[in-house]
């Protein structure tokens, strides 16, 4: 396996945009520097929370470009490259390499529910175009289509080069499942939870952290209930998990949920634009009270 770290609390980066909808580079480096200060342990740009599925080809690369060299080696820092087309994807991972990101993170193609043959031969296409760490991205609910640990150990078996998974299912037998196939052959291979109220489950059952929405508006929960847990402090983790399981109510609020996550950073603090790229809006003042409650209920306010 290619040498890489990803562990510990990597927050999936919002995309900080002006009014016209371009990058807004002030405000991502205002966005990133506060996540580095805060402690984390890695940047995910250009998630699903990153708006990418928004951006032209174009667009995604200079988002990476702008990330890697403003980051500059201080945290690792993965690339979204996943598309519903595979030339694509290549395209976008090679860049990613070129700019020198630490790994890309590969979302299954949306759309068009694939076979597993087309669906690994996806993956293989790209594995062999990129000497460059990959990390699946599992998010069925979106992508309609679920990377079984079965698959998984396959991919893994096959190409060394994908290191990790961002398990983004609200099961943890599908986590604990993940662990016992593919990191049990592989351990040195990440499983990292993509919801907020997952990550202590993931945690004790063998895996590695969280790639999860609320470290931007609140690393310091992941941050210390992460640090509690591997000091072996359960009572601390245990505190501060009962609070994150409050988060994940805010994300019913709208659909695409990324403008919910932009009003809570800026609720706490964060001086940043909270224009998002359409089909998402603005939040009503209604929308953002909620969110204010519940950033309240679990003790951020």
């Amino acid at each position: 396996m290619l040498k890489h770290n990803f562990r510990g609390i990597i927050p999936p980066v919002s995309t900080i945009f002006n009014d016209q909808g371009e990058l807004d580079q002030a405000g991502m480096g205002k966005v990133i520097d506060f996540l580095i200060e805060a402690g984390v342990d890695g940047l995910f740009f250009l998630g699903t929370g990153g708006e990418f599925s928004q951006m032209t080809e174009a667009e995604r690369k200079e988002v990476a470009s702008f990330a890697t060299e403003y980051v500059a080696g201080r945290v690792p820092v993965l690339i979204g490259t996943g598309s519903a087309n595979t030339r694509e994807v290549v395209s976008l991972t090679q860049h990613a390499k070129e700019v020198k990101a630490d790994g890309a993170v590969i979302i299954n193609p949306y759309y068009w529910p694939l076979t597993e043959e087309n669906l690994f031969k996806h993956y293989a296409t790209v594995a062999e175009a990129v000497d460059i760490p990959i990390l699946l991205y599992n998010f069925p609910t979106l992508t309609g289509q679920d990377l079984s640990p079965d698959f998984v150990a396959k991919l893994v078996k096959a190409y060394p080069n994908i290191v990790g998974i961002k398990e983004t299912v609200d099961t943890a037998g599908h986590i604990r499942e993940m662990i016992i196939k593919v990191k049990g052959e592989n351990p040195n291979f990440s499983v990292l939870a993509g919801f907020d109220d997952h990550l202590l489950n993931t945690l004790s059952l063998g895996g590695d952290g969280a790639i999860s929405a609320s470290a931007n508006y609140a690393p310091e929960f992941q941050i210390e209930l992460y640090k509690a847990y591997m000091s072996g402090d359960m009572k601390t983790a245990l505190d501060i998990q009962r609070r994150l399981a409050y988060l994940p109510l805010m994300y019913k609020l709208d659909s695409p949920f990324v403008s919910v996550i932009k009003e809570a950073m800026r609720l706490r603090g964060q001086q940043v634009s909270n224009y998002v790229l359409p089909p998402a809006n603005l939040l009503s003042e209604a929308k953002i009270q909620e969110v204010k409650a519940i950033l309240e209920k679990a003790g951020l306010m």
